[in-house]
């Protein structure tokens, strides 16, 4: 696995700690904090909250993705997205990545000065997107997604989506130490395929990219817990440590602090006894 990874001005040992990516959603609809953050003065203060509480990137979202959302057209979320990874950009030395599946979209994010775009289609959505990444040097979080959850073998036909997504991006000249690979939970997936691409994430090694792992307050939490959006922050917690533990570079969450806290006492249980 590439072992350091650049994203905008930062280095990231991706073989050695786990990251946190921060989630800024500028929408009316996300599914656990829709129209929180949608004015400037609020979004940047929560921003700065993520920054001080130790987020090393942060994810601007301008389109919810969240089941049975509604798609808005491209230039609603560029008037939404872009202007706040300029704002964010501005404001705060923090790599900024766009959450976006558009090519459009990427493109003026990118222009803003995003320095990731996270794609919940892994370039399967938009035929141009792996070329904008290619050619403006960007890092990219390429994730699994289905439009339905049908496998025959789950883990094989992730591994093989993966793989696949893999080879856009490579044709396309997105750069190998660019890329940071994500299961995809709650995308594409029942229950038990999202706690068994938890449980295996560990498995997508082989592929040869850093890991993402999203779990924030999913379903797959409240469902498993039988508690509401508000109250899955624990949930959250164990799914961190457990990415620690697989060897995942990167974790995207809500609760900085929280997570922040729950890295280093794993890091520290699966280290300290080495030193």
């Amino acid at each position: 696995m590439e072992h350091n990874m650049k994203i905008g001005n930062r280095t990231f040992e991706a073989a050695k700690h786990t990251y946190i990516m921060g989630i800024l959603n500028v929408t009316p609809d996300s599914f656990s904090d829709g129209g929180k953050f949608n004015s400037p003065d609020l979004a940047l203060a929560h921003v700065q909250q993520m920054v001080e509480e130790g987020a090393d990137i942060i994810d601007i979202g301008g389109e919810s993705t969240r089941p049975g959302h509604q798609q808005i057209s491209e230039e609603e979320e560029i008037e939404r997205a872009a202007p706040m990874v300029e704002l964010v950009k501005s404001r705060f030395d923090i790599p900024v990545s766009i959450d976006t599946y558009k090519a459009k979209v990427a493109r003026e994010c990118l222009k803003a000065g995003a320095d990731l775009v996270n794609d919940i289609w892994g370039l399967k959505y938009d035929k141009e997107l792996a070329g904008v990444i290619a050619s403006s040097g960007a890092a990219c979080c390429l994730m699994h997604n289905r439009g339905q959850a049908v496998y025959n073998n789950f883990m094989e036909e992730l591994k093989s989506d993966l793989s696949e997504t893999l080879e856009i991006a490579y044709a396309a000249g997105i750069a190998k130490d660019k890329i940071i690979l994500d299961p995809g939970v709650g995308f594409g997936k029942d229950y038990r395929h999202n706690l068994e691409a938890i449980y295996k994430i560990g498995e997508l090694q082989s592929l040869g990219h850093p890991l993402l792992l999203g779990v924030s307050r999913k379903s797959v939490i409240g469902l498993t817990l039988g508690l509401p959006v508000t109250e899955r922050l624990e949930g959250t917690l164990a799914s961190t440590v457990y990415a620690v533990m697989a060897g995942c570079a990167f974790v995207r969450v809500h609760d900085i602090k929280e997570n922040k806290r729950a890295i280093q006492m794993a890091e520290a249980i699966r280290e300290g006894w080495q030193q």
